[in-house]
C-alpha cells in the first residue's frame, strides 16, 4: 500500500470519536500515514473515543476511563489533536473548512463519521421530564440520575439497543417494562418462534413485555410521573420512560453542504467510502453503502479500513459486511446468522429444534441440495454458534445430516468444527477482520502465545464474542509448529490444577505457603494472585476438608468464602441456610420469617428450592446464623464452590405418578455430598419419574427414578450455556447409586481445570463419556477403592462453616464493617418495595 508523502502534509479532519472514527485514526498512526497527513479529530462529546458495545457495563461499576479505547495520551502522543466537547456545525466546501462554535479550520479531506442518533417517535409528551434515550455516557448519566427517584421505567422498543437499556433500568433496581411496536422482540433477528421464547425467557427475569403496542401519547399519571396511552386506549404507568426505538444516520452536515443522501438517510458512499464530493468521504452508521445502513462495529471497521486505504491510494475497497450477531441480552443469548430468516433464498429448506424445558431455540436455513449453510438463529443458547458461523463463512460442507448441527449433544449431534478443520480464509474475528491465515502468519513471525497474537493482529479486541475461537486456533497452531502451550495455572506455579491437585494429595501440603515455597514461584509474589489462592483454597478444602475459616485458609479466600454469604450490590449479604431436598418444617418456615423479621431481611425462594435472605448487615451475620443453627440449619454453602442444592419433586410420597421416593433420596444425597468443595458448583436434581417435574437432566447429576431404581445422568447444566446430562447408569439400586456418584464426583475434582464445569470438563476428556464410563462403571485405571475412600472422608469429616466461626472469639472479630469501631456501615440505605426490603441506591464496595 502506497504512503507516499509531500513536503507539506495535508489537512486531514475527522468529524466524529465514536468507535469506527477512532479506528481510522489507529490505521493512520500504525501504518506511518501522519507524516501525510495533519490529522484533526472532532468529537462533540467531552469523553475521548469508548467501547459502546459494551456500555451497559457503565451501570455495573465502569467508568469513561475503563471504557475509553486508548490512553488518555494516545491522541497527543501520536501526533493527532483531539478536540473533545467541539461540535462542527458546518462544512464549507466552497472555502475548504470546518466550522465549529470555536472556528473554522481549514481541510484537504474530511471524513465523516458521525454516526447516529436515537429515533424518538413522534408521540406527544415524548419530550416531558423522565423522558430520555440510550445512546451516550451523558445519556446514562442522566437515565441514572433520574433512577434516583424512581421506582419504575419503560423502554420504548424492544431490540438489541432496547434490551440493552431494559437491563440497564432493570440494574437501577427498577421495576422494568419494554414496549414494541411489532408482534415479537428483536423482530429483525428472530422469528415468531424465537421471538416467543425470547418473551419467555426475558419475563422470567422480572421484566415486563407489551408487544403490538403503539404509543398514542404521554401525559401526567395518577399514581407515577408519566401514563402512556396506547392504541387501544389500554394505559401504562411509570416513573422513567427511555426511547430506544432504533437509530437514524447523523446526516445533517451532510445534508446542509450538499452531499448526495439517501431516500432514507445516510451519506451516500461508494467501495472506497467516497462522498459525492471526492474530497470527503463517510464511514460507520452514517454511510449508505448500496441502500445499506450497517449498525455493527465490524462493518465500520471495514469501512475505516477502506478509507485508509483511499487516503493512502491503496486498492482496498468496501463490499458490504457480514450482520452476523452474536448477543447476550439481560444474560440471555442470542444468535443470528446470515438470512436467519430465510427470505433471500425461497427453495431453502429449514430445520428448527425447540426445546421448552432448556428454553433453547435452535434454527438453520441450509441450501436446497443440504449442503451449505445460508443463516441461522439461536435463541437461549449460542454454544454452537461459532461453529456454524465457520460453516456459513466459509462455505464449508455441511455433515449429511445438517440438523445434527443444531441437535442436543446427547442427542447425536455434528461434532464441533474444530480448528485444524477451518481453512486459511476463515474469519476469526470479524470486527478487524482476522482469518486464520492472519493467525498463523503472525505466529510464523514469531508470536508465540495468545498475547502476542491479539497484539500483533487486535483479534478478539472489539467486541470480543471471538475469544474461545481464537484461543483455540492459537493453541492449535502453536501446537502443530511443535510449540509448548504453556498451560501453567498462573505465573506462580507452572502447574495445571490436576498437577496441583495430585502434589497437595501425593505430599500432604495443607497450606498455602507450603505449597509455593515447594513446588511455585514464590519470588513474584508470595501471596499468589486471584487465579491461583482460590484454586488452592478449593484443593486444600478437597483433600483434607479442613474448615475454610481457619486462620491457613483466610488469606486465600475471595469475599463471598470469607464472610460464608454472598455479598450483595449494596454491601449486604445473602443468607442462605440449607433446606436439603427442598423439605422444610412449618416450625422450620417460622424460624425463617421470625428471623427474616428480626433483621429486616429480603425473602425469596429460589429455583433451587431453598430460600434466600437478602439484605444481611456484616456485623450480624453470626448472630443469625447463631438463631439458625439453634433451630438446626446449617450453611447452604450458596457462595463455595460446592454443592449447592439437590431439587426434587414429591415423588411416589404424594404424586400418583411416583414411582419412587426422590425427597428420600435427595435428602441423602444432600447430606452426604452437602462438605464436598470442587472446581465448579454443583447442582443436583431428582425426580420420582419420567415426568422430571425436578429438571434432573439439566443438572450435573440427575437421577430419574424407575420401576427398577434409578437412572444417572451426568454432566448437564443450565447458566449461561446451558447442557443436556448425559444417561450414564440404569437402573441403580441406593447402595449403587451412592458409590457411581461418589466416582464420578471424585474423579471430577482431582481432573478437572479450574473453575471448570462438569460439562466442559467432559467436553475435554479424551475418549468422552466412553472413557468415563470405563474408568468410573468397569474401573478401567483401578483407582475407584481410592475414589470411594476419598469421598467417605470428606463425608465423615464434615463441619458447618457457620457453626466453626461462631464458636470461635477470634473469627468472630472478622464480622464487623469497620477495624476499630463497632458501628454498622453508614453507607448502606434500605427502601422498601412490595412489603419488602431492597438497596435504595447502588454503593461501591
Amino acid at each position: 500500500m502506497s504512503t507516499k508523502q509531500s513536503a507539506t502534509p495535508a489537512q486531514l479532519i475527522i468529524i466524529g470519536n465514536g468507535m469506527v472514527g477512532h479506528h481510522l485514526v489507529e490505521q493512520l498512526v500504525d501504518n506511518g500515514a501522519l507524516g501525510r497527513y495533519q490529522v484533526t479529530v472532532f468529537g462533540e462529546e467531552r469523553h475521548r473515543a469508548y467501547d459502546r458495545v459494551h456500555l451497559s457495563e457503565y451501570f455495573s461499576g465502569r467508568d469513561a476511563n475503563s471504557l475509553a479505547l486508548c490512553e488518555a495520551d494516545y491522541y497527543a502522543t501520536s501526533g493527532v489533536e483531539l478536540r473533545t466537547g467541539e461540535a462542527v456545525i458546518e462544512i464549507d466546501r466552497s472555502a475548504q473548512e470546518v466550522i465549529t462554535d470555536q472556528g473554522r479550520y481549514p481541510y484537504d479531506r474530511v471524513v465523516l463519521s458521525t454516526g447516529s442518533f436515537p429515533f424518538v417517535p413522534p408521540i406527544p409528551g415524548n419530550d416531558r421530564d423522565g423522558c430520555l434515550v440510550y445512546r451516550t455516557l451523558d445519556d446514562l448519566d442522566a437515565i441514572r440520575a433520574a433512577a434516583e427517584n424512581a421506582t419504575t421505567g419503560v423502554v420504548v422498543g424492544g431490540g438489541l439497543l432496547g434490551l440493552e437499556a431494559a437491563n440497564a433500568l432493570r440494574g437501577l433496581n427498577l421495576d422494568t417494562a419494554v414496549v414494541e411496536f411489532a408482534a415479537r422482540l428483536m423482530p429483525m433477528q428472530v422469528d415468531n418462534e424465537g421471538g416467543e421464547l425470547l418473551r419467555e425467557k426475558i419475563e422470567a427475569l422480572g421484566v415486563q413485555v407489551l408487544t403490538e403496542r403503539a404509543t398514542q401519547r404521554i401525559e401526567d399519571g395518577e399514581a407515577s410521573r408519566h401514563r402512556m396511552v396506547f392504541q387501544d386506549d389500554k394505559v401504562l404507568e411509570t416513573d422513567l420512560i427511555v426511547f430506544s426505538a432504533g437509530i437514524r444516520p447523523r446526516d445533517q452536515l451532510a445534508r446542509d453542504c450538499g452531499l448526495e443522501i439517501g431516500e432514507r438517510g445516510g451519506v451516500v458512499v461508494d467501495n472506497q467510502c467516497l462522498t459525492s464530493d471526492p474530497a470527503i468521504l463517510a464511514i460507520g452508521e452514517v454511510a449508505l453503502w448500496n441502500q445499506s445502513i450497517f449498525g455493527l462495529v465490524a462493518p465500520g471497521y471495514q469501512m475505516a479500513k477502506a478509507a485508509f486505504s483511499t487516503l493512502t491510494e491503496g486498492d482496498t475497497q468496501f463490499g458490504g459486511a457480514d450482520m452476523s450477531t452474536k448477543l447476550k441480552l439481560l444474560g440471555v443469548d442470542v444468535g443470528s446468522i446470515g438470512d436467519a430468516h430465510g427470505n433471500q433464498n425461497p427453495s431453502a429448506r429449514m430445520f428448527r429444534y425447540l426445546d421448552p424445558i432448556k428454553q433453547e431455540y435452535r434454527k438453520l436455513v441450509v441450501s436446497s441440495d443440504g449442503k451449505k449453510l445460508l443463516g441461522a438463529m439461536l435463541v437461549g443458547n449460542n454454544g454452537v454458534y461459532d461453529t456454524l458461523l465457520q460453516y456459513y463463512s466459509n462455505g464449508i460442507e455441511l455433515p449429511d445430516e445438517p440438523a445434527s448441527l443444531i441437535l442436543p449433544q446427547s442427542s447425536g449431534a455434528a461434532p464441533t468444527l474444530g480448528p485444524g478443520a477451518l481453512p486459511e480464509t476463515a474469519t476469526i474475528c470479524s470486527c478487524h477482520n482476522v482469518s486464520k491465515g492472519d493467525i498463523c502468519a503472525t505466529i510464523d513471525a514469531g508470536a508465540v502465545d495468545l498475547g502476542g497474537v491479539k497484539a500483533a493482529t487486535k483479534a478478539s479486541t472489539g467486541c470480543g464474542g471471538c475469544t474461545a475461537l481464537l484461543k483455540s486456533v492459537v493453541d492449535h497452531e502453536l501446537e502443530a509448529r511443535g510449540v509448548e502451550v504453556d498451560k501453567s495455572i498462573c505465573e506462580h506455579f507452572a502447574h495445571t490444577r490436576q498437577e496441583l491437585y495430585d502434589i497437595v494429595r501425593v505430599e500432604g501440603i495443607k497450606t498455602f505457603t507450603d505449597l509455593i515455597e515447594k513446588h511455585g514461584n514464590a519470588d513474584t509474589h508470595r501471596l499468589g494472585c486471584d487465579i491461583c489462592k482460590p484454586a488452592v483454597a478449593s484443593i486444600l478444602a478437597s483433600c483434607f476438608n479442613e474448615p475454610i475459616t481457619d486462620a491457613a485458609h483466610i488469606p486465600l479466600q475471595d469475599t463471598n468464602d470469607t464472610f460464608m454469604a454472598n455479598m450483595q450490590k449494596n454491601g449486604t449479604y445473602s443468607v442462605v441456610p440449607r433446606v436439603a431436598g427442598g423439605e422444610i418444617t412449618p416450625d422450620k418456615l417460622i424460624v425463617l420469617g421470625e428471623v427474616a423479621k428480626k433483621y429486616s431481611l429480603y425473602s425469596k425462594v429460589t429455583g433451587g428450592q431453598r430460600i434466600d435472605l437478602f439484605g444481611a448487615r456484616l456485623e450480624d451475620l453470626p448472630d443469625i446464623w447463631g438463631e439458625l443453627i439453634a433451630a438446626g440449619f446449617e450453611t447452604g454453602h450458596a457462595y463455595g464452590k460446592s454443592l449447592r442444592t439437590v431439587k426434587s419433586c414429591v415423588g411416589s410420597t404424594w404424586c400418583r405418578y411416583g414411582v419412587q421416593d426422590s425427597v428420600g433420596m435427595a435428602i441423602q444425597l444432600e447430606n452426604r455430598y452437602k462438605g464436598l468443595r470442587s472446581p465448579h458448583k454443583i447442582k443436583f436434581g431428582v425426580s420420582g419419574c419420567t415426568r422430571e417435574c425436578a429438571e434432573a437432566q439439566s443438572k450435573d447429576i440427575g437421577i430419574i427414578a424407575t420401576e427398577n431404581g434409578w437412572n444417572l445422568y451426568v454432566c448437564g447444566n443450565g447458566g449461561m450455556r446451558p447442557r443436556h446430562a448425559e444417561l450414564f447408569a440404569t437402573d441403580l439400586d441406593d447402595e449403587q447409586l451412592y458409590r457411581t456418584i461418589d466416582r464420578f464426583l471424585m474423579f471430577y475434582v482431582r481432573t478437572a481445570d479450574r473453575l471448570q464445569r462438569t460439562s466442559v470438563w467432559r467436553e475435554n476428556l479424551d475418549g468422552g463419556l466412553e472413557y468415563l464410563k470405563e474408568v468410573i462403571l468397569e474401573d478401567s485405571l483401578g483407582i475407584n477403592d481410592e475414589l470411594e475412600r476419598q469421598m467417605q472422608t470428606v463425608v465423615d469429616t464434615y463441619q458447618c462453616e457457620w457453626a466453626d466461626a461462631i464458636s470461635d472469639p477470634e473469627k468472630l472479630k472478622r464480622f464487623r464493617s469497620f477495624v476499630n469501631d463497632d458501628r454498622p456501615d453508614p453507607s448502606i440505605i434500605m427502601t422498601s418495595e412490595r412489603g419488602q426490603p431492597r438497596p435504595a441506591q447502588t454503593t461501591s464496595h
